[in-house]
């Protein structure tokens, strides 16, 4: 053995059983050690799950551990994320640029192998999972995301999309509403490439799963439309590798294989215990399972030669498979050169040539429309000419605006169709979008905002992951009325302003909308989300006042003051810089040297340089008036201690839009007063 591998030679030739016992003990051994180095950590699914993970990893899963990213592998998801070392130690045993080294840094400062799976840390991670249910979603959108490309770009005779979904998830997954609702869904889209295996192990955290989790698992997935198998032993290598092939025969379903586990399997005393969920084993025990397995207790993180062979017979494997992809695909670029080139294009996460051009300008002629509507013709003017856009809402296409018209529907009949309908499923279509952007997509998915609260998870790890993931967040205020404060977003704007990395912009009117959407889709490295109106906006006189194209900065200013030297600074995002235009006109009439910003994107005016900040906000005018129809939480950066916020600090009410504008103080009058009150010193 060197200290550097930790390989330690093996006798051989092995018979077949025992070199695959060999093998699962070395998945278990390394998480045991692993967890117990790091002093935290979850060793009871790996240990429990290693012998149908080594099945699927070393007969099934079509993967190249030397490209990652070689487009048409099989995906490997690990839902129930705190199994990580499970995965850690199937990357590293099978090539993966994992060393044993990172292994030995689990959960340490900078490693390569944190305590939940992260998507870019460490290659052959498909996504970022750890909140149960997540994986399970992103898995749903990976196989749509196949469904759709294949029907994109294979040919007869050239499958050049033809690979499967896979995932490992448990009880916690299942118990979640998110992965019900991605479960509906697939099951009512036949995704037939997804198979799923549940860690059915029968332990939580706080006990026996019979705590709260009784109801028969197999029969609600049938009942959503899956193949289910039941297999009573998950160590029973024939009956995993027997299930797995019929799921690859299913040609209409999406499959379930619900293996029966022991949680620390080999642990003496925490087998089957929830003591072993969280927590490691602590060393008596760790040598007690070791010396169970006939493993020796020195040195830690040890490898069998023999099964480090095996494993890694998975480079030469992968390699021919590609090698044979490859073949299919320099024959596809002579048959379809044109499509060859599109495919190219995607993989480079380019956009078509002139897709601009295709971005509508709106007059301020046209009547005031909603910047919903402006987003719908928007979307539909440019997605002809952008393939990879493709999306839909959570049944309320209708009132978000988000249906392509003439690009057909994304079905179980027909997946090249290119709306999506998610259902009442907000969580669902989040993590959906997820897993579709991670597969090359730019994906879209609409609803309320008041709704984000549904999908709130998924937005997080959206932006966690620098996911291309595009939110649009339609009847964005009080304003959208008489639906009433249940439906009225107060606290939204706040909180997802709140999510690192996560570019929010709430635009003005239909120009504004236009530019929002080139960002959104130029933007790369992280979501957006678009916040849009109910209520009809004008369609600012860009004559008159600056371009919209300063939506790039975040911020800009819409309308000066004589001679650029204002007294006063009117800030607003939204449908709220209508109304303080019309004060700023009203402040000009009265003599008051007034200042409007425009300031659709937080996220977007911070990555400005200093000057230009200061530029649009100057220093010294301190006297400065927010107006925003939602929690003021945050405009106190922008106002400082000189200024103040028109805001909302309670929830809405039921009315007409123009009644709650009133009564809420939203109208020119009262932004007049306020600034009047504001430039005098006095109460404000």
């Amino acid at each position: 053995m060197t200290a550097e591998t930790g390989i330690v030679p093996q006798k051989l030739p092995l018979d077949q059983a025992a070199l695959d016992e060999l093998c699962i003990n070395t998945i278990r051994c390394l998480a045991m050690d692993a967890v117990e180095k790091a002093k935290s950590g979850h060793p009871g699914l790996p240990m429990g799950a290693a012998a149908m993970a080594y099945v699927l990893w070393t007969r099934f899963l079509r993967h190249n551990p030397r490209n990652p990213h070689w487009p048409n592998r099989d995906r490997f998801v690990l839902s129930a994320g705190h199994g990580c070392m499970l995965l850690y130690a199937l990357l590293h045993l099978t090539g993966y640029d994992l060393s044993l080294e990172d292994i030995k840094q689990f959960r340490q400062w900078g490693s390569k192998t944190p305590g939940h799976p992260e998507y870019h840390l460490a290659p052959g991670i498909e996504t970022t999972t750890g909140p149960l249910g997540q994986g399970f979603g992103n898995g749903v959108g990976m196989a749509i995301a196949q469904k759709y490309l294949a029907s994109r770009f294979n040919r007869p005779g050239h499958p050049l999309v033809d690979y499967k979904i896979y995932a490992l998830c448990s009880d916690g997954d299942l118990m979640e509403g998110v992965s019900s609702e991605a479960a509906s869904l697939a099951g009512f889209l036949r995704l037939d490439n997804l198979i799923y295996l549940y860690d059915n192990n029968h332990i939580t955290i706080e006990g026996p799963t019979e705590l709260t989790f009784a109801e028969d698992v197999g029969k609600r997935f049938e009942a959503y439309g899956w193949f289910v198998q039941d297999l009573p032993d998950g160590n029973d290598l024939a009956a995993v590798e027997n299930a797995l092939r019929r799921a690859l025969e299913e040609t209409h379903r999406p499959s379930l294989i619900i293996a029966r586990t022991h949680i620390a399997y080999g642990s003496p005393n925490k087998q089957d215990t929830a003591a072993a969920h969280g927590a490691p084993l602590g060393e008596e025990e760790v040598n007690l399972t070791k010396q169970k397995f006939g493993w020796p207790l020195e040195p830690k993180f040890y490898i069998p030669e023999a099964a480090l062979a095996h494993f890694r017979q998975a480079i030469d494997r992968g390699a021919r498979l590609e090698a044979d992809w490859q073949k299919l695909w320099s024959g596809y670029q002579v048959n379809f050169p044109e499509l060859a080139a599109e495919w190219e294009r995607d993989r480079r996460d380019e956009l078509p040539e002139g897709w601009k051009s295709k971005l509508p300008l709106f007059s301020s002629a046209e009547k005031p429309m909603a910047t919903r509507q402006a987003s719908g013709k928007v979307l539909n003017a440019i997605a002809p000419a952008l393939p990879r856009l493709i999306g839909g809402s959570a049944d309320l296409a209708p009132s978000t605006d988000t249906y392509l018209k003439g690009l057909g529907e994304f079905g179980p009949t027909h997946y090249g169709g290119r709306n999506l309908h998610f259902g009442v499923r907000e969580h669902a279509m989040g993590a959906i979008l997820n897993g579709m952007a991670l597969s090359g997509l730019i994906p879209y998915g609409g609803t309320f905002l008041i709704f984000s609260d549904y999908c709130r998870p998924t937005i997080r790890l959206a932006a966690l992951m620098g996911a291309h993931s595009i939110f649009v967040f339609t009847h964005d205020s009080i304003f959208l009325g008489e639906d009433g404060p249940t439906h009225q977003p107060i606290e939204h704007l706040a909180a997802l302003r709140a999510i690192p990395n996560l570019c929010l912009i709430r635009p003005a009117d239909a120009n504004e909308t236009a530019v929002a959407w080139r960002i959104a889709l130029e933007r790369r490295g992280g979501p957006v989300a678009l916040i849009l109106t109910r209520q009809p906006l004008p369609v600012i006189d860009r004559t008159k006042y600056a371009s919209a194209e300063g939506v790039e900065r975040g911020a800009y200013i819409l309308a000066e003051a004589p001679e650029a030297k204002p007294r006063l600074l009117l800030i607003a995002s939204g449908s709220e810089v209508s109304l303080a235009l019309e004060a700023w006109e009203q402040l000009a009439q009265q003599g008051v040297p007034a200042r409007v910003v425009s300031m659709p994107s937080w996220d977007l005016f911070e990555g400005q340089p200093q000057a230009y900040r200061d530029e649009v906000l100057p220093p010294t005018v301190t006297a400065r008036l927010a107006i925003e129809a939602a929690n003021p939480l945050g405009w106190e950066r922008y106002v400082g201690q000189g200024g103040a916020v028109i805001g909302i600090r309670r929830f809405g009410a039921s009315a007409p839009y123009k009644v709650l504008a009133e009564k809420f103080g939203f109208t020119p009058d009262n932004v007049v007063r306020r600034a009047q009150e504001l430039l005098a010193g006095g109460p404000v």
